[in-house]
């Protein structure tokens, strides 16, 4: 009897294969399933009547799906499944990209936001997990500065094709078409170079080294604050920028800006972060996001929102960035979970600040109050870390 060929074994991938699939994979999970919204939004509330309060409860619904993923990643011990969740979260992305561009309905639309969330929580923290932990495997520093930075290529896509479209004249619903039809681009890379997961025996030797009760509440009240300054810039950008009337037609161009400056922060970031420590390197992260969001509200100028922009755009990627890989590295067995633990007050404070800045917005007609609110949450995440700072220097 002939001997059967033996099955060809799995393709091994080059790190950087699995870190540009990662990069890709975040771009169409976050960039455009989610960024796209941030640009598109003036466009959608001139052209298909979206007002600010619905816009700011779009907003609120895209992060309870993000938190609905985070709940259900939290809970995920099979790395095979985290591996198939991230794959459909791919597939998904391109469907509710599309679906935004179908109909002004709203509840087409909260639908459309709802799944794009739970799609961010795969590229965020299935994706990010299973980069991580196959770096970790193959005895690379487990750093995710590189992976990271699909966050502000994700931005800068979402606005250099909204100025792309928009010069082309092309209608809300239009454009959400285009950026699906390009999220193709996106979905081939970050499908084929997808990391592989650890049989059982391997990652069954990852000794589970398990940060303290106490220390994983500090850091999510921490990230609770930052996810509202996230939010409120994710959300808000264009629009803030759009609705000053010497500054009408700029939006694009201060979220072209958030995104170029968080290419490269966060290498920034992790060269300051290994001077100073993780924790008051956050520290200084908060700190200076603070007055990027405090500058559009004292003063109404280009110069004021753009530096807002930058200031926004190079310090949100370095508190995520530097977050979720700290947590990771305290977590080897599972960094993916350890994440989705973390990011469950990063997602509860993005479902509240949107929903009642959009309402407030529309109540005063001025960002202004949202704004000097933010501050005040950023800044007591600032108090937050100072209190771990002082506990790690007592251990």
């Amino acid at each position: 009897m002939p001997n059967r060929p033996t099955p060809a074994a799995p393709r091994e991938l080059h790190p950087v294969q699995v870190i540009a699939g990662g990069i890709c994979g975040l771009v169409l999970t976050v960039g455009l399933a989610r960024f796209a919204y941030t640009p598109l939004l003036p466009l959608m509330q001139a052209q298909a009547g979206l007002s600010d309060a619905a816009a700011g409860w779009l907003a609120a619904i895209n992060y309870l799906g993000y938190m609905s993923g985070a709940l259900l990643a939290a809970r995920l011990e099979d790395a095979r499944l985290r591996h198939r969740l991230y794959s459909a979260g791919l597939c998904l992305s391109l469907l509710i990209t599309l679906a935004m561009g179908m109909a002004p309905n709203i509840w087409l639309w909260a639908l459309s936001r709802y799944l794009g969330g739970l799609c961010g929580a795969a590229g965020m923290l299935l994706g990010s997990g299973l980069v991580l932990g196959w770096l970790m495997r193959q005895g690379r520093r487990p750093e995710l500065g590189l992976h990271f930075m699909g966050l502000g290529l994700g931005i800068v896509v979402s606005a250099l094709g909204v100025m792309g479209m928009s010069r082309l004249n092309l209608s809300w619903a239009l454009q959400w078409q285009g950026f699906a039809f390009a999220g193709l681009l996106f979905l081939l890379p970050a499908w084929a170079w997808r990391p592989s997961v650890a049989p059982a025996a391997a990652a069954s030797v990852v000794p589970a080294v398990l940060p303290s009760r106490a220390w994983l509440w500090m850091m999510g009240l921490m990230y609770f604050c930052a996810g509202w300054g996230f939010v409120i810039n994710a959300t808000f950008t264009v629009a803030i920028v759009e609705r000053q009337p010497l500054l009408s037609g700029q939006g694009p161009w201060a979220w072209l800006l958030v995104g170029l400056a968080a290419v490269p922060a966060v290498f920034a970031w992790d060269r300051v972060a290994r001077r100073f420590g993780e924790l008051k390197a956050l520290l200084l992260a908060f700190g200076l996001q603070v007055i990027g969001v405090l500058l559009p509200a004292l003063h109404g100028g280009l110069a004021a929102a753009l530096g807002g922009a930058l200031l926004y755009g190079a310090t949100f990627i370095g508190i995520v960035s530097l977050t979720l890989a700290l947590v990771g590295r305290r977590s080897p067995a599972n960094p993916g979970k350890a994440m989705a633990r973390l990011t469950l007050g990063y997602g509860l404070a993005q479902v509240g600040a949107p929903a009642l800045s959009g309402v407030w917005v529309q109540a005063s007609g001025s960002f202004h109050g949202a704004l000097w609110l933010t501050a005040a949450v950023l800044m007591l995440g600032m108090g937050l870390l100072l209190r771990l700072i002082w506990l790690e220097r007592r251990l």
